[in-house]
C-alpha cells in the first residue's frame, strides 16, 4: 500500500473540509424569528440567515408597493396589489420559517431575541397601514374640499349673470352640497356646508337686496323647492328664507306694473293672493287697485279720455280675475272691479266727444252708439244721439263736424223731404239742429240712369201721380247738412245735401237713385 505524503502530518490524518457548514439542529423558536422578521416586509430573516438575493426580493416588493400606493388617494391601492403582495409576505414567512428551521442566525445569539425582535418588527408594517390609512382619509377630505370648492366657484361664477343662465349652476352646486352632507358625513367638507348653504341663498336672492324686485322673484321662488333636494331639516332657517322676500317682490313687481299700465301685475298679485293670502302683502293689493282704478277715472277728464276708458275696461276684467277670496279681499276688489265697469260706460261719453273733435267721425259713431246702448239712464244720453248722427253726416260732409252738436230741436221753417227711390232710406241731418227718420221706399219709383240725372232739366220728385213717402220737420234758419242712406246698403253710396235755410220760406228735400248710387 502506498500513502501519499499530504495525507500524514506528524503521524495524523487530515479529513477534507465540508463545502458548507452543517446543518444546525432543528429549532421552532429560531424557525419562528427568521418567519417574523420576513414579515416586517424587509426581508431581516433573510438577512440573518444570509439568504441575501431573498432578502433583496422582499425588498424590491415592498419598493414595488411604495410605488403604487404614494401618494396617497382616495381610492387606495387596488385589491390585486394588496393580495399579491400579502401572497408574497406569507410566502416569504413560511420561506423563512423552513430555512430557520437549521439555519444558524448570524444574529442574535438566542433565538427567543430573534422572536421578539420580529414581533417588534410587526410594527413596521402595521405602522405603515395606519400611516397610510390616515394619508389616504387626508387625500379624500382635500379631494372633498376640492369637491365643495367647485361648488362654491358655480355658485360665484353664477351670481354675476342672470336667473335664466345661471339656473343650472345653481342646481348642480345644490346637488353637489346635498351629496357631501349625505354620502360624507363628518367629513370637514360636510361640515361647511351649512355656512355655503347660507351663502347660497344670499347670492341666488341677491336682486332683493338689490330691489330689483321684478328680477328677483324667479329666483326666490327657486329657493322656495330648495327643500325637496337639501330637505327641511337639514337647512333649518333657511327653509323658509324666501318667503316674506318673494311675498315683497311680487307685491312690488305687481305694484310698478299696475301703476305703469302693464298686464304683468295680474301675475304676480295672483300668485302672491295664492301663496301668501294672509301675509301683510296681501292686504296691500286692494288699496293699490282701488288707486289704479281712482286715477283711470281721473284720467277720464283728461287729455286722452278714450286711453282711460280702455284702461277703466281693462281693469274691470283684471280685477275681476284675481283670486282675492282666500285673502279675504274678495267683496272689496268686486267693488273695484264694479267701479272700472262703471265708469268705463259713463267715460265712453267724453272718448266719443273726444274723437269727434279730432274728427275721428267713424270712431265717434260706434262710441257713442256703445254709449247709448249700455246707458239707458245716462243724462248725456240724448246728446250722445245727437253726437252719433252728425258725427255719421260728417263721414260724407266732413263741414257738418265743424261744431258739437246739441240737444236742441224743432225751428221755424218748414222742409219736406220725399223718398223717390225704391229703397227705404234713412235721413240724417245736422246743424243748428240735428236728428233723424226713415222714409218708407216709394213702391211705384225706380232708379234713374246717370245720364239723365245730368242737366238743368233734371227734376226728381216731380211726378204728380205718384204718392212719395215723406215727412214735414221743421228748422231753424241757417245751414243744415243732410245725409240720405239705403236702409238696405249693398254698397249704395250715400247722398248729400247742404240746405242754407231762411225764413220765410218753404224748402224740399229729394231722396233718389241711380244705377250707379244715389
Amino acid at each position: 500500500m502506498s500513502w501519499d505524503h499530504n495525507d500524514f502530518r506528524d503521524g495524523f490524518v487530515i479529513p477534507p473540509m465540508p463545502a458548507a457548514p452543517p446543518p444546525a439542529p432543528a429549532d421552532g423558536g429560531r424557525a419562528a424569528g427568521v418567519a417574523l422578521l420576513n414579515l416586517s416586509g424587509l426581508g431581516l430573516g433573510y438577512a440573518l440567515t444570509r439568504r441575501w438575493w431573498l432578502m433583496v426580493a422582499c425588498w424590491v416588493a415592498t419598493a414595488l408597493l411604495l410605488l403604487v400606493a404614494l401618494p396617497a388617494d382616495p381610492d387606495g391601492v387596488s385589491t390585486g396589489v394588496v393580495v399579491a403582495y400579502l401572497v408574497l409576505l406569507g410566502l416569504a414567512a413560511v420561506h423563512g420559517a423552513l430555512v430557520g428551521l437549521r439555519t444558524r442566525l448570524t444574529w442574535p445569539p438566542t433565538a427567543w431575541l430573534a422572536v421578539v425582535l420580529g414581533i417588534v418588527l410587526l410594527a413596521v408594517p402595521a405602522g405603515g397601514v395606519v400611516l397610510y390609512d390616515g394619508a389616504r382619509d387626508e387625500a379624500t377630505e382635500q379631494m372633498l374640499l376640492d369637491r365643495l370648492e367647485r361648488a362654491d366657484t358655480l355658485v360665484r361664477t353664477a351670481g354675476k349673470q342672470s336667473f335664466p343662465t345661471a339656473e343650472p349652476d345653481y342646481r348642480r352646486a345644490l346637488t353637489a352640497y346635498r351629496d357631501l352632507r349625505s354620502d360624507h358625513p363628518g367629513s370637514r367638507a360636510a361640515d361647511r356646508v351649512p355656512d355655503r348653504l347660507t351663502s347660497y341663498y344670499t347670492t341666488v336672492g341677491s336682486a332683493y337686496e338689490q330691489q330689483n324686485y321684478c328680477d328677483a322673484v324667479e329666483p326666490l321662488k327657486y329657493l322656495r323647492t330648495v327643500p325637496r333636494t337639501m330637505g327641511e331639516e337639514e337647512l333649518g332657517t333657511l327653509a323658509t328664507w324666501p318667503d316674506d322676500r318673494l311675498a315683497t317682490s311680487l307685491y312690488e313687481c305687481g305694484a310698478r306694473s299696475l301703476s305703469g299700465g302693464a298686464g304683468e301685475w295680474t301675475t304676480h298679485y295672483g300668485e302672491l293672493l295664492s301663496t301668501f293670502p294672509r301675509s301683510d302683502q296681501s292686504a296691500k293689493v286692494e288699496p293699490s287697485v282701488r288707486t289704479a282704478v281712482d286715477k283711470a277715472v281721473k284720467a277720464v277728464g283728461g287729455d286722452d279720455p278714450c286711453a282711460a276708458v280702455e284702461r277703466l275696461e281693462t281693469l274691470n276684467t283684471q280685477v275681476a280675475g284675481l283670486p282675492g277670496e282666500r285673502a279675504g279681499l274678495g267683496e272689496a276688489l268686486g267693488k273695484d272691479a264694479d267701479r272700472a265697469d262703471r265708469s268705463a260706460a259713463s267715460g265712453t261719453y267724453a272718448c266719443g266727444v273726444d274723437q269727434y273733435k279730432d274728427k275721428s267721425f267713424a270712431d265717434a259713431v260706434t262710441t257713442m252708439n256703445d254709449f247709448v246702448k249700455n246707458n239707458e239712464r245716462h243724462k248725456n244720453r240724448a246728446r250722445a244721439k245727437k253726437i252719433a248722427i252728425a258725427a255719421e253726416v260728417a263721414q260724407t260732409v266732413p263741414a257738418a263736424g265743424k261744431r258739437l252738436p246739441t240737444t236742441a230741436s224743432g225751428g221755424g221753417i218748414s222742409v219736406t223731404v220725399k223718398n223717390d227711390s225704391p229703397d227705404d232710406i234713412t235721413v240724417l241731418y245736422t246743424g243748428p239742429v240735428t236728428g233723424s227718420f226713415t222714409l218708407k221706399g216709394c213702391g211705384s219709383c225706380s232708379s234713374y240712369s246717370l245720364a239723365s240725372t245730368v242737366g238743368l232739366n233734371f227734376e226728381p220728385c216731380s211726378d204728380s201721380g205718384k204718392n212719395y213717402p215723406q215727412r214735414t220737420i221743421r228748422l231753424p234758419a241757417g245751414t243744415t247738412y243732410f245725409v240720405h242712406k239705403s236702409k238696405s246698403g249693398l254698397g249704395k253710396t250715400p247722398a248729400s245735401d247742404t240746405a242754407k235755410l231762411s225764413s220765410g220760406y218753404i224748402y224740399t228735400e229729394c231722396a233718389y237713385t241711380t244705377s250707379f248710387g244715389y
